[in-house]
């Protein structure tokens, strides 16, 4: 054997028993996740006027009809992390359209006892009505978010908290649909690891936008460009790290599941101008990036477009088994490698962070997995100890989990346990 195989079946092996590791640490808790939701209360959220799930900290079942508002529920709780959510919705989408509570002074409110680590923490989030003013239609809703009943300044502040994933039949077209999905799956994917990513994120966004504006309208001074670009420079270079750290790390954890066996093995990479500028320059992507920034101005302009930056890359996925780009596999093998990358990412996290797994929300996983691949992915649940909430229409796809889990039917907009 070559001295570059022997060194790779080393750092195989080491990642392997740094597995078994995780798990006889994670099992040796002997009770439930280390992360979980043991309170949920909703109101006038979507489908339900009000709402209230008391938890073990067990896996959670959610069975019921289409429309019954399964979904709705996983949507609720993807709102206690940082960002809008697993639909991506507007705030305003989030408000019941039916007959409302006439108790509550937002618009909508979500609100939890999440457990993390032996500790408890309340966290809420709601969104309030326009002020009533003379001019209030200049003005917009406003979401707000508290943590132990003090004011955060923002969703991003989740993000110490709770670590939260989710897969959704959206999804499934990943791999074959647009870059903004996919940035969004790895940004997800990065937060588990780097809290300050959401943040960093927001400062980009926000200094981009002040760029793109002046390039618009004017004025177009240099000194206020230069201090935007600064500032789109580190935070992108922050951006891109935390992303390319994220991958590499998801890259070793999945050489693990090639011999899993109901879920391939996946190598994921970043495409991109930007990344390649990551790449060639390390440490000096800051100032590489601030500086083409500038040049780029004109042609920004033109374009009413910001052309180089973290907002362009992209994912890019490989089955590594079949040695072919996930796009052209079928569904049914791009729904595995979803499957895979997310469990990888679930068990990365959990090696990291003494046994505490993300919190997952697994919307219809069931119906787009065989048998095997089912009983594959419950098994890899349990043993993580992982809350993860699923939904599906029929109760029996999740005859595995009879008496490892909270099972609840959902008809008519009430939460029933399952008898």
């Amino acid at each position: 054997m070559s001295e570059t195989g022997s060194q790779t079946s080393a750092s195989t092996a080491e990642l392997a028993g740094e597995r078994s590791d995780a798990r006889s640490g994670i099992e040796a808790i002997g009770g439930h996740a280390k992360l979980a939701v043991l309170q949920l209360s909703l109101t006038n959220f979507r489908s339900y006027a009000t709402a209230q799930l008391s938890l073990s900290g067990r896996p959670v079942v959610l069975s019921g009809p289409n429309g019954a508002g399964k979904t709705n529920i996983l949507d609720a709780i993807s709102l206690l992390s940082p960002g809008r959510g697993l639909r991506g919705a507007k705030l305003t989408d989030h408000i019941r359209r039916g007959p409302q509570s006439g108790s509550s002074e937002t618009l909508w409110a979500v609100s939890a006892t999440v457990a993390r680590d032996g500790e408890t923490y309340e966290i809420g989030t709601g969104l309030l009505p326009a002020p009533s003013t003379p001019i209030a239609s200049s003005r917009s809703e406003k979401r707000i978010v508290h943590l132990n009943g003090a004011p955060a300044q923002n969703s991003a502040d989740l993000g110490d908290v709770v670590q939260m994933l989710w897969l959704t039949p959206a999804m499934d077209r990943l791999f074959i649909e647009s870059t903004s999905g996919r940035r969004r799956f790895l940004d997800r994917l990065v937060l588990g690891f780097d809290a300050a990513h959401a943040q960093r994120s927001l400062r980009y966004d926000h200094s981009m936008a002040e760029r793109a504006r002046l390039l618009k309208f004017g004025p177009r001074d240099p000194v206020w460009l230069d201090g935007l670009e600064a500032e789109m420079a580190e935070a992108g270079a922050e951006i891109i790290a935390a992303r390319a750290a994220t991958v590499s790390r998801l890259n070793q954890a999945l050489a693990l599941r090639e011999r899993e066996g109901a879920f391939p093995c996946a190598q994921l990479s970043l495409s991109g101008e930007i990344d390649d500028l990551w790449r060639s320059e390390g440490e000096r992507t800051r100032e590489a990036f601030r500086s083409r920034l500038a040049k780029l101005r004109i042609r920004d302009a033109e374009l009413k477009r910001t052309t180089l930056g973290p907002h362009v890359s992209d994912l890019a996925t490989r089955h590594t088994q079949k040695r072919m780009d996930a796009r052209d596999c079928s569904t049914g093998e791009q729904k595995a490698l979803l499957v895979s990358i997310v469990l990888a990412d679930a068990w990365e996290l959990a090696r990291q962070r003494d046994g505490r797994a993300p919190v997952l929300l697994l919307d219809e996983i069931a119906a787009h997995l065989d048998a095997r691949r089912r009983a594959a992915l419950f098994e890899e649940i349990l043993a993580l100890r992982a809350q993860a909430w699923l939904t599906g229409t029929d109760v029996a796809q999740f005859e595995n989990l009879a008496g490892k889990a909270d099972i609840f039917s959902i008809a008519d907009g009430e939460i029933r346990p399952h008898m």
